[in-house]
């Protein structure tokens, strides 16, 4: 095995990043300490990723389930979010990359809201790769944003009932302005989409793997675009629709 990347890259990735706790308690640690650990895999993904060619990647970083943990480590998760944009806003921005947000930041801390808002400002501009990182995100919420948008147009009269199509619902949602993903990824051996993404990953391209994300390395970042380059993506055709031109 090796960490190169196969020469045709998908688009898009979207990656949930599962494990950090557990690999922090093999160690004997506190679930903080993973988190922190898990900070430097995402940022060796990204530079990985770039590099190979992605032109969207979505982290899944905080879902709106994830409010439900100890309040000890959400709290420390959040102050690790302020912290890791403090630290790599300005080296992500100098390699080009769009650092986006998607969720319900309302709930966030005044300090995290303008962190984030000085962040997407920054490098609003950037054309390398967009980065969305989905915190306080739910599948569910994003659908159902998507659907009071929908009603208040009715209501209205800015359109019809009729107008609505698949079209007209991805416009609202939270990555509307992205490709749907064409590969995911899960680390940590969980084999299940977290309400991630629920509409975007109708035709995605599933890849579990049982390491931990902290140790989630260039080898198995390589293995996963690998892996995808051997799929065949149908749509709904046969195969031999596929492979004959036109």
């Amino acid at each position: 095995m090796n960490s190169h990347p196969p020469a045709s890259a998908p688009g898009h990735v979207c990656i949930i990043m599962d494990g950090n706790g557990r690999w922090a308690k093999k160690r004997m640690m506190p679930r903080s300490y993973g988190h922190r650990k898990g900070v430097e895999t995402t940022r060796l993904a990204v530079e990985y990723f770039a590099h190979a060619g992605v032109s969207h990647l979505t982290l899944f970083a905080f879902s709106s389930e994830n409010w439900k943990r100890p309040a000890e480590e959400v709290n420390s998760l959040m102050e690790l979010f302020v912290q890791s944009l403090q630290q790599y806003t300005a080296e992500l921005h100098a390699q080009r990359i769009r650092i986006r947000f998607i969720g319900d930041r309302s709930l966030f801390s005044t300090d995290l809201q303008q962190q984030i808002q000085r962040t997407e400002a920054e490098t609003g501009n950037n054309q390398n790769m967009v980065l969305n990182i989905a915190a306080n995100y739910g599948g569910h919420w994003d659908i159902v944003n998507a659907c009071r948008s929908l009603a208040q147009q009715v209501q209205d009269a800015e359109i019809t009932p009729e107008q609505i199509d698949e079209q007209a619902f991805g416009a609202r949602l939270s990555l509307a302005d992205s490709p749907d993903p064409d590969l995911f990824i899960r680390t940590g051996g969980e084999q299940r989409i977290s309400n991630f993404l629920l509409w975007q990953l109708a035709y995605t391209e599933f890849y579990f793997c049982d390491t931990l994300w902290p140790d989630f390395s260039e080898v198995d970042m390589a293995d996963a675009l690998t892996e995808y380059a051997r799929r065949q993506r149908r749509y709904g055709k046969t195969g031999e629709q596929i492979e004959v031109p036109g």
